[in-house]
């Protein structure tokens, strides 16, 4: 996505503006058109990143990332994946709970080792997605319920119950 025209769009208003004036208002608002260039496209990335978690969140297992690519936006679409696996057998891998979403998010600072987190990093570019993707299926997929497993020991059995 080319956020440039939007950027330019608002630089031609701001000069507009800035016409309605005399002589002075309009050279301060020629000086202003330059520097507010960076302000504005910081601004229409964070309305965009923000418009990306909104629909992650819709689509959760699936993702939209925001990604920067020079000066423009690109987005990366991951889809769910499909609940059946090779030869259409159901895949064993469960999904995250749909958990009532009060549409707000929180940022949690994570401290890994390298070698976790390159080994997360990984795993994440295998299924084409991010990192903070890869972590948010992972935390939920880590507090799905589980079956109880069961081991034999003789005639007694031990393992995990809910």
């Amino acid at each position: 996505m080319q956020i440039t025209h939007h950027v330019e769009e608002l630089q031609r208003q701001l000069v507009a503006a800035g016409a309605a004036g005399d002589a002075a208002a309009q050279g301060q608002a020629e000086r202003l058109v330059t520097a507010l260039e960076p302000a504005a496209r910081l601004a229409i990335l964070e309305a965009l990143s923000e418009a990306a978690g909104e629909i992650t969140r819709e689509l959760a297992p699936g993702s939209v990332d925001v990604r920067l690519r020079g000066r423009e936006v690109q987005f990366a679409v991951t889809r769910p994946a499909s609940d059946e696996g090779p030869g259409g057998v159901p895949s064993t891998t469960p999904t995250p709970p749909d958990e009532p979403d009060d549409g707000s998010t929180s940022r949690t600072t994570l401290r890994l080792s390298e070698t976790l987190k390159a080994r997360a990093e990984a795993a994440a570019a295998a299924e084409g997605i991010s990192l903070n993707t890869w972590l948010v299926r992972a935390v939920s997929l880590a507090l799905e319920p589980r079956p109880a497993v069961r081991e034999s020991r003789g005639t007694s059995f031990t393992g995990w119950v809910r």
